[in-house]
């Protein structure tokens, strides 16, 4: 299969940079995925998995914010937040939902308000995402 360069980059540091066959991204507008050859393409991130395919093994990165570029070079992701998926806290997880729901009852306006209620139904649905994934890995 043919393979893309591809980058995933953080405020802190180069997270993954290599050659893979397909990245499912967790874009703004639905979850979509690129293969070498995808058209040339930006889209926003929001708070989501996002796997990386090629080598071994998928790995599984959480994402937060940020954008993805597509072009004929290859797909670079550059994200507020990035990081392997065995590597987050579930608590502090929890701590960013209370806080994204505090961010939801302290909105001035409407648009605050639906950005916030976006940013807490996002990671709600990582940190259940991530609590089936570790509970489906212990019963294995």
């Amino acid at each position: 299969m043919a393979t893309l360069p591809f980058e995933l980059v953080s405020p802190e540091r180069l997270v993954f940079s290599g050659a893979v066959t397909e990245v499912i991204v967790p874009g703004a507008e639905g979850e979509f995925g690129v293969l070498a050859g995808h058209a040339p393409f930006i889209g926003m991130l929001k708070a989501g998995i996002l796997t990386i395919k090629g080598d071994g093994a998928p790995k599984s990165y959480f994402v937060r914010g940020g954008f993805a570029e597509v072009n004929p070079t290859g797909l670079t992701i550059l994200a507020e937040e990035a990081k392997p998926v065995e590597e987050l806290d579930l608590g502090a997880m929890q701590q960013q939902i209370q806080d994204a729901r505090e961010d939801v009852a302290d909105a001035t306006s409407d648009e605050a308000r639906q950005r916030a209620s976006r940013h807490l139904s996002d990671l709600q649905q990582v940190y259940e995402a991530l609590e089936r994934g570790r509970s489906g890995a212990a019963a294995h």
